[in-house]
Protein backbone atom coordinates (compact mmCIF):
# COMPACT_ATOMS: atom_id res chain seq x y z
CA UNK A 1 0.00 0.00 0.00
CA UNK A 2 1.76 3.38 -1.33
CA UNK A 3 1.62 6.26 1.56
CA UNK A 4 1.35 9.79 1.26
CA UNK A 5 4.18 11.45 2.00
CA UNK A 6 5.18 14.84 3.46
CA UNK A 7 8.71 16.79 2.76
CA UNK A 8 10.65 18.68 5.18
CA UNK A 9 11.92 22.16 4.15
CA UNK A 10 15.61 22.41 3.15
CA UNK A 11 18.08 19.57 3.08
CA UNK A 12 20.76 18.66 1.20
CA UNK A 13 22.39 15.29 -1.31
CA UNK A 14 25.67 14.51 -0.16
CA UNK A 15 28.11 11.75 -1.59
CA UNK A 16 26.48 8.48 0.38
CA UNK A 17 29.58 6.60 0.22
CA UNK A 18 27.81 3.91 1.75
CA UNK A 19 28.72 1.13 -0.82
CA UNK A 20 31.97 0.62 0.68
CA UNK A 21 31.09 -1.07 3.81
CA UNK A 22 27.84 -3.31 2.66
CA UNK A 23 29.62 -5.69 0.54
CA UNK A 24 30.40 -8.13 3.28
CA UNK A 25 28.69 -9.54 6.43
CA UNK A 26 28.52 -8.44 9.66
CA UNK A 27 31.50 -9.69 12.09
CA UNK A 28 32.50 -9.89 15.52
CA UNK A 29 35.53 -7.75 16.36
CA UNK A 30 38.09 -10.15 18.19
CA UNK A 31 38.88 -9.04 21.91
CA UNK A 32 40.74 -6.12 22.73
CA UNK A 33 43.93 -5.88 24.79
CA UNK A 34 41.90 -4.13 27.36
CA UNK A 35 38.49 -2.94 27.73
CA UNK A 36 37.50 0.73 28.96
CA UNK A 37 34.04 1.28 29.62
CA UNK A 38 32.73 4.97 30.57
CA UNK A 39 30.10 5.20 33.27
CA UNK A 40 28.69 7.52 31.66
CA UNK A 41 27.42 6.11 28.31
CA UNK A 42 24.05 8.24 27.98
CA UNK A 43 22.04 11.37 28.50
CA UNK A 44 20.99 11.54 32.24
CA UNK A 45 23.11 10.93 35.41
CA UNK A 46 26.50 9.14 35.62
CA UNK A 47 25.96 5.63 36.84
CA UNK A 48 27.67 4.59 40.15
CA UNK A 49 30.57 1.51 40.28
CA UNK A 50 29.88 -1.06 41.68
CA UNK A 51 33.32 -2.91 41.27
CA UNK A 52 36.92 -1.96 42.43
CA UNK A 53 40.28 -2.74 40.82
CA UNK A 54 41.00 -6.56 41.63
CA UNK A 55 37.60 -7.54 41.63
CA UNK A 56 36.92 -10.49 39.19
CA UNK A 57 33.62 -9.91 36.59
CA UNK A 58 32.13 -12.06 34.01
CA UNK A 59 30.41 -10.82 30.53
CA UNK A 60 27.21 -8.80 30.89
CA UNK A 61 28.09 -8.31 34.68
CA UNK A 62 26.87 -4.83 36.48
CA UNK A 63 29.92 -2.60 36.73
CA UNK A 64 27.86 0.88 37.09
CA UNK A 65 24.57 1.45 38.85
CA UNK A 66 22.02 4.03 37.10
CA UNK A 67 21.29 6.67 39.74
CA UNK A 68 18.32 7.70 38.63
CA UNK A 69 15.31 7.28 36.43
CA UNK A 70 17.04 9.18 33.29
CA UNK A 71 20.13 6.81 33.45
CA UNK A 72 21.40 3.54 32.48
CA UNK A 73 22.88 0.94 34.05
CA UNK A 74 26.55 -0.36 32.73
CA UNK A 75 28.10 -3.88 31.84
CA UNK A 76 31.20 -5.67 31.81
CA UNK A 77 31.85 -6.38 27.71
CA UNK A 78 34.05 -9.56 28.78
CA UNK A 79 34.81 -11.88 31.50
CA UNK A 80 38.10 -10.73 32.84
CA UNK A 81 39.46 -8.54 35.97
CA UNK A 82 38.88 -4.71 36.89
CA UNK A 83 42.25 -3.34 36.61
CA UNK A 84 40.93 0.18 37.29
CA UNK A 85 38.15 2.53 38.32
CA UNK A 86 40.01 5.63 36.56
CA UNK A 87 39.43 8.69 34.71
CA UNK A 88 40.34 8.26 30.76
CA UNK A 89 39.72 10.59 27.84
CA UNK A 90 36.02 10.38 26.12
CA UNK A 91 35.30 10.22 22.80
CA UNK A 92 34.20 14.04 22.77
CA UNK A 93 35.50 17.01 20.67
CA UNK A 94 36.26 18.34 24.27
CA UNK A 95 38.89 15.59 24.86
CA UNK A 96 37.67 15.87 28.56
CA UNK A 97 38.20 12.71 30.72
CA UNK A 98 35.43 10.64 32.59
CA UNK A 99 35.49 7.72 35.04
CA UNK A 100 35.80 4.81 33.50
CA UNK A 101 36.01 1.06 34.74
CA UNK A 102 39.26 -0.79 33.08
CA UNK A 103 39.06 -4.78 32.78
CA UNK A 104 42.25 -6.79 31.22
CA UNK A 105 40.34 -9.52 29.25
CA UNK A 106 41.21 -13.35 30.42
CA UNK A 107 39.84 -14.62 27.01
CA UNK A 108 36.85 -17.20 28.14
CA UNK A 109 34.47 -14.39 27.16
CA UNK A 110 32.23 -15.75 29.91
CA UNK A 111 29.06 -14.66 30.74
CA UNK A 112 26.54 -14.32 33.65
CA UNK A 113 23.89 -16.62 33.98
CA UNK A 114 21.35 -14.51 31.74
CA UNK A 115 17.38 -14.54 32.76
CA UNK A 116 15.28 -13.95 29.93
CA UNK A 117 11.76 -13.18 30.23
CA UNK A 118 7.95 -13.08 28.45
CA UNK A 119 7.57 -9.75 29.02
CA UNK A 120 3.82 -10.11 28.37
CA UNK A 121 3.92 -11.27 31.77
CA UNK A 122 5.47 -8.56 33.37
CA UNK A 123 3.67 -5.34 33.74
CA UNK A 124 4.77 -2.37 31.71
CA UNK A 125 6.53 -0.89 34.64
CA UNK A 126 8.72 -3.90 35.34
CA UNK A 127 9.30 -4.42 31.66
CA UNK A 128 10.59 -0.60 31.44
CA UNK A 129 12.50 -1.54 34.91
CA UNK A 130 14.70 -4.39 32.89
CA UNK A 131 15.41 -2.27 30.07
CA UNK A 132 16.97 0.82 32.28
CA UNK A 133 18.93 -2.47 34.42
CA UNK A 134 20.02 -3.71 31.04
CA UNK A 135 21.64 -0.54 29.66
CA UNK A 136 19.47 -0.05 26.75
CA UNK A 137 19.40 3.31 25.24
CA UNK A 138 18.61 5.14 21.83
CA UNK A 139 21.74 3.86 19.91
CA UNK A 140 20.63 6.20 16.49
CA UNK A 141 23.01 8.92 18.52
CA UNK A 142 21.06 10.44 21.26
CA UNK A 143 21.63 7.82 23.92
CA UNK A 144 18.56 8.70 25.75
CA UNK A 145 17.50 5.97 28.14
CA UNK A 146 14.49 4.24 25.95
CA UNK A 147 13.03 3.29 29.16
CA UNK A 148 12.14 6.64 29.46
CA UNK A 149 11.01 7.04 26.09
CA UNK A 150 7.93 4.20 26.77
CA UNK A 151 5.67 6.07 28.72
CA UNK A 152 2.52 7.27 26.90
CA UNK A 153 1.36 10.97 27.55
CA UNK A 154 -1.52 10.84 29.91
CA UNK A 155 -3.47 13.74 28.22
CA UNK A 156 -2.53 12.75 24.37
CA UNK A 157 -3.40 9.59 22.47
CA UNK A 158 -0.45 7.93 20.62
CA UNK A 159 -1.07 7.59 17.27
CA UNK A 160 1.96 6.57 15.60
CA UNK A 161 4.79 5.17 16.58
CA UNK A 162 8.32 6.19 14.20
CA UNK A 163 10.81 3.36 13.87
CA UNK A 164 13.82 4.86 11.89
CA UNK A 165 16.06 2.67 9.78
CA UNK A 166 16.39 5.58 6.98
CA UNK A 167 20.39 6.20 8.07
CA UNK A 168 20.93 9.48 6.37
CA UNK A 169 24.41 9.92 7.05
CA UNK A 170 27.27 9.18 4.46
CA UNK A 171 29.47 5.69 5.15
CA UNK A 172 27.57 4.62 8.18
CA UNK A 173 25.81 1.90 7.08
CA UNK A 174 25.72 -0.33 10.42
CA UNK A 175 21.37 0.32 10.54
CA UNK A 176 21.52 -0.96 7.08
CA UNK A 177 23.59 -4.19 7.30
CA UNK A 178 21.61 -4.89 10.73
CA UNK A 179 17.98 -4.86 8.77
CA UNK A 180 19.24 -7.43 6.36
CA UNK A 181 20.27 -9.96 8.55
CA UNK A 182 18.63 -9.37 11.92
CA UNK A 183 15.24 -8.30 10.62
CA UNK A 184 13.11 -10.42 12.89
CA UNK A 185 14.76 -9.82 15.93
CA UNK A 186 14.19 -5.65 15.02
CA UNK A 187 10.73 -6.51 14.33
CA UNK A 188 10.11 -8.25 17.82
CA UNK A 189 11.64 -5.35 19.33
CA UNK A 190 9.24 -3.40 17.93
CA UNK A 191 6.60 -5.33 19.07
CA UNK A 192 8.03 -5.00 22.73
CA UNK A 193 7.93 -1.01 22.23
CA UNK A 194 4.28 -0.98 20.22
CA UNK A 195 2.65 -3.17 23.02
CA UNK A 196 4.14 -0.60 25.88
CA UNK A 197 2.92 2.65 24.05
CA UNK A 198 -0.32 1.00 22.16
CA UNK A 199 -0.15 3.30 19.38
CA UNK A 200 -2.93 3.03 16.74
CA UNK A 201 -0.51 2.71 13.78
CA UNK A 202 3.29 1.23 13.28
CA UNK A 203 5.39 2.85 10.61
CA UNK A 204 9.37 1.94 9.71
CA UNK A 205 10.84 4.19 8.20
CA UNK A 206 13.94 3.50 5.60
CA UNK A 207 15.77 5.60 3.08
CA UNK A 208 14.90 4.29 -0.42
CA UNK A 209 18.64 3.77 -0.86
CA UNK A 210 18.19 0.77 1.19
CA UNK A 211 15.78 -1.63 -0.91
CA UNK A 212 17.62 -5.31 0.65
CA UNK A 213 17.10 -3.58 4.20
CA UNK A 214 13.28 -3.04 3.17
CA UNK A 215 12.56 -5.61 1.79
CA UNK A 216 14.01 -7.66 4.51
CA UNK A 217 12.21 -5.47 6.75
CA UNK A 218 8.64 -6.51 5.06
CA UNK A 219 9.45 -10.37 5.32
CA UNK A 220 9.86 -10.06 8.71
CA UNK A 221 6.90 -8.32 9.39
CA UNK A 222 4.88 -11.08 7.13
CA UNK A 223 6.83 -13.85 9.00
CA UNK A 224 6.41 -12.18 13.00
CA UNK A 225 2.45 -11.82 11.81
CA UNK A 226 2.66 -8.20 13.05
CA UNK A 227 0.74 -5.60 10.68
CA UNK A 228 3.68 -2.59 10.40
CA UNK A 229 4.03 -0.49 7.19
CA UNK A 230 7.70 -0.64 6.14
CA UNK A 231 7.95 2.62 4.00
CA UNK A 232 10.07 3.98 1.36
CA UNK A 233 11.20 7.48 2.27
CA UNK A 234 13.08 9.65 -0.20
CA UNK A 235 16.92 10.09 0.13
CA UNK A 236 17.75 13.12 1.47
CA UNK A 237 20.05 14.41 4.19
CA UNK A 238 18.92 14.75 7.17
CA UNK A 239 16.41 12.69 6.36
CA UNK A 240 17.14 10.21 9.85
CA UNK A 241 16.86 13.36 12.28
CA UNK A 242 13.62 12.15 14.45
CA UNK A 243 11.80 15.35 13.84
CA UNK A 244 12.34 15.23 9.94
CA UNK A 245 11.65 11.64 9.73
CA UNK A 246 8.21 12.00 11.68
CA UNK A 247 7.10 15.03 9.28
CA UNK A 248 7.75 13.10 5.86
CA UNK A 249 5.03 10.11 7.29
CA UNK A 250 3.11 11.67 9.41
CA UNK A 251 2.96 15.09 8.31
CA UNK A 252 3.05 16.93 11.89
CA UNK A 253 5.90 19.00 12.48
CA UNK A 254 6.98 18.98 16.32
CA UNK A 255 8.23 22.91 17.68
CA UNK A 256 11.05 23.20 19.49
CA UNK A 257 8.94 23.77 22.94
CA UNK A 258 7.38 20.53 22.68
CA UNK A 259 8.11 16.80 22.59
CA UNK A 260 7.01 14.22 19.84
CA UNK A 261 4.73 12.44 22.57
CA UNK A 262 2.80 16.01 23.01
CA UNK A 263 1.62 15.59 19.17
CA UNK A 264 0.67 11.56 19.67
CA UNK A 265 3.67 10.19 18.19
CA UNK A 266 7.27 8.55 19.61
CA UNK A 267 10.20 7.91 17.20
CA UNK A 268 13.01 5.14 18.09
CA UNK A 269 15.99 3.59 16.34
CA UNK A 270 15.97 0.02 14.75
CA UNK A 271 19.17 -1.13 16.68
CA UNK A 272 17.47 0.20 19.84
CA UNK A 273 14.46 -2.24 19.16
CA UNK A 274 17.17 -4.91 18.42
CA UNK A 275 18.95 -4.60 21.72
CA UNK A 276 15.97 -4.60 23.41
CA UNK A 277 14.27 -7.82 22.64
CA UNK A 278 17.99 -9.00 23.10
CA UNK A 279 17.90 -7.56 27.01
CA UNK A 280 13.92 -8.64 27.66
CA UNK A 281 14.16 -12.43 25.60
CA UNK A 282 17.85 -13.10 25.71
CA UNK A 283 18.70 -11.90 28.83
CA UNK A 284 21.46 -9.44 27.45
CA UNK A 285 22.45 -6.27 28.35
CA UNK A 286 24.00 -3.75 25.83
CA UNK A 287 27.41 -4.83 26.12
CA UNK A 288 28.09 -4.47 22.82
CA UNK A 289 26.92 -2.67 18.86
CA UNK A 290 27.24 -2.77 15.34
CA UNK A 291 29.92 -0.02 13.99
CA UNK A 292 30.81 0.77 10.58
CA UNK A 293 34.45 1.00 9.67
CA UNK A 294 35.30 2.87 6.46
CA UNK A 295 37.14 5.58 4.97
CA UNK A 296 40.61 5.65 3.92
CA UNK A 297 41.01 1.95 5.08
CA UNK A 298 41.57 -1.46 2.46
CA UNK A 299 38.89 -3.40 3.74
CA UNK A 300 35.80 -1.48 4.96
CA UNK A 301 33.40 -3.22 7.29
CA UNK A 302 30.75 -3.52 9.57
CA UNK A 303 31.84 -5.00 13.00
CA UNK A 304 29.85 -6.39 16.07
CA UNK A 305 32.16 -4.63 18.62
CA UNK A 306 32.24 -4.42 22.46
CA UNK A 307 31.70 -1.39 24.59
CA UNK A 308 35.32 -0.21 25.60
CA UNK A 309 36.67 -1.29 22.96
CA UNK A 310 40.08 1.21 22.01
CA UNK A 311 39.40 2.73 18.63
CA UNK A 312 42.80 2.22 17.38
CA UNK A 313 42.75 -1.56 17.75
CA UNK A 314 39.70 -2.06 16.42
CA UNK A 315 40.81 0.82 12.79
CA UNK A 316 43.47 -1.63 12.38
CA UNK A 317 40.84 -4.64 11.52
CA UNK A 318 40.13 -2.83 8.04
CA UNK A 319 43.99 -2.01 7.25
CA UNK A 320 43.92 1.59 7.16
CA UNK A 321 45.63 3.40 4.43
CA UNK A 322 49.40 4.70 6.13
CA UNK A 323 48.39 8.24 5.49
CA UNK A 324 46.13 7.72 7.61
CA UNK A 325 46.27 10.68 10.13
CA UNK A 326 42.86 10.64 12.45
CA UNK A 327 39.86 8.68 13.06
CA UNK A 328 36.43 10.33 12.90
CA UNK A 329 33.49 9.02 14.99
CA UNK A 330 30.34 9.32 13.57
CA UNK A 331 29.65 10.94 9.62
CA UNK A 332 30.95 13.26 7.70
CA UNK A 333 28.47 15.76 8.32
CA UNK A 334 27.92 15.32 12.09
CA UNK A 335 30.90 13.47 13.35
CA UNK A 336 34.25 14.61 14.63
CA UNK A 337 37.68 13.82 14.76
CA UNK A 338 38.46 12.18 17.97
CA UNK A 339 40.79 13.71 20.43
CA UNK A 340 43.29 10.46 20.96
CA UNK A 341 43.21 7.46 18.73
CA UNK A 342 42.93 5.14 21.64
CA UNK A 343 39.75 6.47 22.93
CA UNK A 344 36.95 3.53 23.40
CA UNK A 345 34.26 2.37 21.56
CA UNK A 346 30.84 3.51 23.22
CA UNK A 347 26.73 3.38 23.27
CA UNK A 348 26.91 6.09 20.71
CA UNK A 349 29.49 4.74 18.23
CA UNK A 350 28.09 3.76 14.74
CA UNK A 351 30.80 4.32 12.97
CA UNK A 352 34.51 5.13 12.97
CA UNK A 353 35.92 6.32 9.39
CA UNK A 354 39.74 6.93 8.72
CA UNK A 355 40.83 10.49 8.36
CA UNK A 356 43.00 11.61 5.73
CA UNK A 357 43.76 14.60 3.83
CA UNK A 358 43.62 13.02 0.50
CA UNK A 359 39.37 11.73 1.80
CA UNK A 360 38.88 14.80 2.86
CA UNK A 361 41.15 17.83 1.33
CA UNK A 362 41.47 20.43 3.83
CA UNK A 363 39.15 23.05 3.43
CA UNK A 364 39.74 26.55 1.82
CA UNK A 365 40.47 29.51 4.01
CA UNK A 366 37.02 30.94 5.14
CA UNK A 367 35.36 33.93 3.86
CA UNK A 368 33.59 36.71 5.14
CA UNK A 369 29.85 36.03 4.84
CA UNK A 370 28.05 37.49 1.81
CA UNK A 371 24.24 36.84 3.09
CA UNK A 372 23.14 34.80 0.10
CA UNK A 373 20.89 32.92 2.07
CA UNK A 374 22.20 29.70 1.03
CA UNK A 375 22.21 27.94 4.70
CA UNK A 376 18.83 29.53 5.69
CA UNK A 377 17.14 27.42 2.15
CA UNK A 378 18.91 24.31 3.50
CA UNK A 379 18.19 24.70 7.00
CA UNK A 380 15.71 21.43 7.90
CA UNK A 381 14.48 23.48 11.04
CA UNK A 382 13.60 26.86 8.86
CA UNK A 383 16.66 28.68 11.06
CA UNK A 384 18.20 31.88 9.92
CA UNK A 385 21.77 30.13 10.21
CA UNK A 386 23.73 33.74 8.59
CA UNK A 387 21.87 35.94 11.69
CA UNK A 388 22.96 33.03 14.35
CA UNK A 389 26.61 33.42 12.52
CA UNK A 390 26.86 37.34 12.64
CA UNK A 391 25.78 37.76 16.21
CA UNK A 392 27.61 34.07 17.62
CA UNK A 393 30.96 35.79 16.34
CA UNK A 394 29.86 39.00 17.79
CA UNK A 395 29.35 36.72 21.53
CA UNK A 396 25.75 38.76 21.37
CA UNK A 397 24.28 35.35 22.38
CA UNK A 398 21.18 36.77 24.02
CA UNK A 399 20.13 37.74 20.13
CA UNK A 400 21.63 34.10 18.97
CA UNK A 401 18.72 32.89 21.39
CA UNK A 402 16.33 35.16 19.75
CA UNK A 403 16.97 33.35 17.04
CA UNK A 404 16.15 30.00 18.36
CA UNK A 405 19.88 28.73 18.27
CA UNK A 406 18.90 25.81 20.43
CA UNK A 407 16.55 24.46 17.87
CA UNK A 408 19.65 23.95 15.83
CA UNK A 409 20.31 20.01 15.55
CA UNK A 410 23.82 20.98 13.90
CA UNK A 411 23.47 18.77 11.03
CA UNK A 412 25.67 20.71 9.18
CA UNK A 413 23.79 21.47 5.95
CA UNK A 414 24.18 25.23 6.46
CA UNK A 415 28.27 24.73 6.70
CA UNK A 416 28.09 22.39 3.17
CA UNK A 417 26.18 24.90 1.00
CA UNK A 418 28.52 28.16 2.34
CA UNK A 419 29.99 29.42 -0.77
CA UNK A 420 32.39 31.29 1.61
CA UNK A 421 33.34 27.56 3.58
CA UNK A 422 32.47 29.06 6.72
CA UNK A 423 32.12 26.68 9.43
CA UNK A 424 28.55 27.66 10.74
CA UNK A 425 27.92 24.60 13.19
CA UNK A 426 31.62 25.43 14.87
CA UNK A 427 30.18 28.75 15.71
CA UNK A 428 26.52 27.52 16.75
CA UNK A 429 28.41 24.80 18.98
CA UNK A 430 30.66 27.51 20.42
CA UNK A 431 27.73 30.42 21.22
CA UNK A 432 25.72 26.93 23.02
CA UNK A 433 28.45 26.29 25.06
CA UNK A 434 28.90 29.60 26.23
CA UNK A 435 25.79 30.03 27.29
CA UNK A 436 25.24 27.34 28.93
CA UNK A 437 28.47 28.23 30.85
CA UNK A 438 26.77 31.49 31.86
CA UNK A 439 23.56 29.59 32.79
CA UNK A 440 25.51 27.60 35.03
CA UNK A 441 27.51 30.42 36.90
CA UNK A 442 24.15 32.37 37.15
CA UNK A 443 22.44 29.42 39.13
CA UNK A 444 25.60 28.89 41.40
CA UNK A 445 25.56 32.35 42.07
CA UNK A 446 21.41 32.77 42.29
CA UNK A 447 21.93 29.11 45.07
CA UNK A 448 24.75 31.29 46.72
CA UNK A 449 22.80 34.24 47.22
CA UNK A 450 19.72 32.16 48.24
CA UNK A 451 22.00 30.43 50.71
CA UNK A 452 23.27 33.74 52.05
CA UNK A 453 19.78 35.02 52.50
CA UNK A 454 18.61 31.88 54.51
CA UNK A 455 21.35 32.61 56.85
CA UNK A 456 20.61 35.67 57.63
CA UNK A 457 16.70 35.20 57.93
CA UNK A 458 17.75 31.93 60.31
CA UNK A 459 20.25 34.24 62.28
CA UNK A 460 17.15 36.90 62.77
CA UNK A 461 14.89 34.22 63.84
CA UNK A 462 17.35 32.93 66.08
CA UNK A 463 17.51 36.57 67.78
CA UNK A 464 14.26 37.37 67.81
CA UNK A 465 13.35 33.19 69.37
CA UNK A 466 16.05 34.40 72.17
CA UNK A 467 14.40 37.43 73.12
CA UNK A 468 11.12 35.91 73.06
CA UNK A 469 12.36 33.81 75.81
CA UNK A 470 14.02 36.47 77.71
CA UNK A 471 11.26 38.42 77.50
CA UNK A 472 9.02 35.61 79.12
CA UNK A 473 10.94 34.84 81.53
CA UNK A 474 11.33 38.20 83.10
CA UNK A 475 7.79 38.62 82.65
CA UNK A 476 7.25 35.43 84.45
CA UNK A 477 10.08 36.49 87.30
CA UNK A 478 8.39 39.65 87.47
CA UNK A 479 4.63 38.38 88.32
CA UNK A 480 5.77 35.90 90.43
CA UNK A 481 7.40 39.00 92.87
CA UNK A 482 4.04 40.45 92.42
CA UNK A 483 1.87 37.77 93.51
CA UNK A 484 4.50 37.36 96.23
CA UNK A 485 4.28 40.68 97.46
CA UNK A 486 0.61 41.01 97.31
CA UNK A 487 0.04 37.35 99.13
CA UNK A 488 3.01 39.12 101.99
CA UNK A 489 0.80 42.17 102.13
CA UNK A 490 -2.54 40.47 102.44
CA UNK A 491 -1.21 38.54 105.28
CA UNK A 492 0.51 41.35 107.33
CA UNK A 493 -1.96 43.62 106.88
CA UNK A 494 -5.57 42.13 107.33
CA UNK A 495 -8.24 43.50 108.87
CA UNK A 496 -10.30 42.80 111.62
CA UNK A 497 -13.15 40.96 111.62
CA UNK A 498 -15.55 44.01 112.57
CA UNK A 499 -14.07 46.15 109.90
CA UNK A 500 -14.49 43.66 107.20
CA UNK A 501 -17.95 45.53 106.08
CA UNK A 502 -16.04 48.47 105.78
CA UNK A 503 -12.39 47.61 104.52
CA UNK A 504 -11.24 48.08 101.08
CA UNK A 505 -11.46 45.49 98.40
CA UNK A 506 -7.74 43.77 98.01
CA UNK A 507 -5.99 44.69 94.97
CA UNK A 508 -6.58 43.40 92.27
CA UNK A 509 -3.71 40.68 90.40
CA UNK A 510 -1.04 42.67 88.16
CA UNK A 511 -2.17 41.96 84.91
CA UNK A 512 -0.15 40.62 81.31
CA UNK A 513 0.55 43.92 80.45
CA UNK A 514 1.44 45.22 83.99
CA UNK A 515 3.94 42.27 83.98
CA UNK A 516 5.50 42.60 80.98
CA UNK A 517 6.29 46.37 81.69
CA UNK A 518 8.25 44.95 84.97
CA UNK A 519 10.26 42.87 82.81
CA UNK A 520 11.09 45.14 80.44
CA UNK A 521 11.83 47.50 83.63
CA UNK A 522 13.77 45.01 85.19
CA UNK A 523 16.21 44.33 81.59
CA UNK A 524 16.68 47.78 81.98
CA UNK A 525 18.03 48.05 85.47
CA UNK A 526 19.59 45.08 84.84
CA UNK A 527 21.47 46.50 81.82
CA UNK A 528 22.10 50.11 83.54
CA UNK A 529 23.93 47.70 86.39
CA UNK A 530 26.00 46.23 83.59
CA UNK A 531 27.24 49.53 82.59
CA UNK A 532 28.01 50.79 85.74
CA UNK A 533 30.15 47.91 86.82
CA UNK A 534 31.51 48.07 83.27
CA UNK A 535 32.87 51.86 84.27
CA UNK A 536 33.53 50.97 87.95
CA UNK A 537 36.26 48.36 85.82
CA UNK A 538 37.76 50.97 83.97
CA UNK A 539 38.78 53.30 86.22
CA UNK A 540 42.59 54.74 85.33
CA UNK A 541 45.23 52.39 87.41
CA UNK A 542 48.24 53.68 89.05
CA UNK A 543 47.52 56.94 90.25
CA UNK A 544 48.76 56.65 93.76
CA UNK A 545 52.38 57.75 93.46
CA UNK A 546 51.28 61.05 90.98
CA UNK A 547 53.35 64.68 91.03
CA UNK A 548 51.07 67.02 92.05
CA UNK A 549 51.78 68.24 88.42
CA UNK A 550 50.05 64.88 87.09
CA UNK A 551 47.29 65.03 89.78
CA UNK A 552 46.26 68.64 88.19
CA UNK A 553 46.19 67.71 85.08
CA UNK A 554 44.28 64.69 85.83
CA UNK A 555 41.77 66.40 87.52
CA UNK A 556 41.42 69.18 84.60
CA UNK A 557 40.82 66.37 82.45
CA UNK A 558 38.36 65.07 84.47
CA UNK A 559 36.77 68.69 84.87
CA UNK A 560 36.26 68.53 81.16
CA UNK A 561 34.83 65.11 80.74
CA UNK A 562 32.16 66.11 83.34
CA UNK A 563 30.97 68.79 81.59
CA UNK A 564 30.69 67.34 78.40
CA UNK A 565 28.27 64.35 80.38
CA UNK A 566 31.02 61.67 79.77
CA UNK A 567 31.34 60.57 83.17
CA UNK A 568 28.07 61.04 85.79
CA UNK A 569 29.77 63.81 88.47
CA UNK A 570 28.94 61.44 90.99
CA UNK A 571 31.24 59.04 90.11
CA UNK A 572 35.09 60.47 90.16
CA UNK A 573 36.83 58.32 88.08
CA UNK A 574 40.37 59.19 90.69
CA UNK A 575 38.38 57.95 93.50
CA UNK A 576 40.71 55.21 94.97
CA UNK A 577 39.60 51.78 96.63
CA UNK A 578 39.49 51.24 100.04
Amino acid sequence: MLMNLFKFKGGVKPPTNKTQSVGQPIAAAPLPSRLVVPLHQSIGGTPRPVVQAGDKVLKGQLIGEADGWISAAVHAPTSGTVVAVAMHVQPHPSGLDALCVVIEPDGKDEWITRQPVDYKALTPEQVRERLQQAGVVGLGGAVFPTHGKLTASKTVAMEEMVVNGAECEPFITCDDLLMRERAEEVVRGIGIFRDLLQPKKVLIGIEDNKPEAAEAMRAAVKAVGENFEVVAVPTLYPAGGAKQLIRVLTGKEVPASKRSTDLGVQCFNVATAYTAWRAIAHGEPVVSRLVTITGNVHEPRNYEVLIGTPMDELLKLATPHPDTDGIVMGGPMMGFLVPEPGVPVVKATNCLIAHSDRLFPPKAPEMPCIRCGSCAQACPHELQPFEMYWFSRAKNFGKTQEYHIFDCIECGCCSFVCPSRIPLVQYFRFAKSEIWAREREKNAADQAKERFEFKQFREEREKAEKAEKLAKAAAAQAAKKAAEAAAAAAAGDAPAPAAEATAPAPAAAPSAADAEKAAKLATIQAAMERAKAQREAAQPKNTDHLTPEQQRAAEEIESRRTSAGLVPPETPVNEKSE
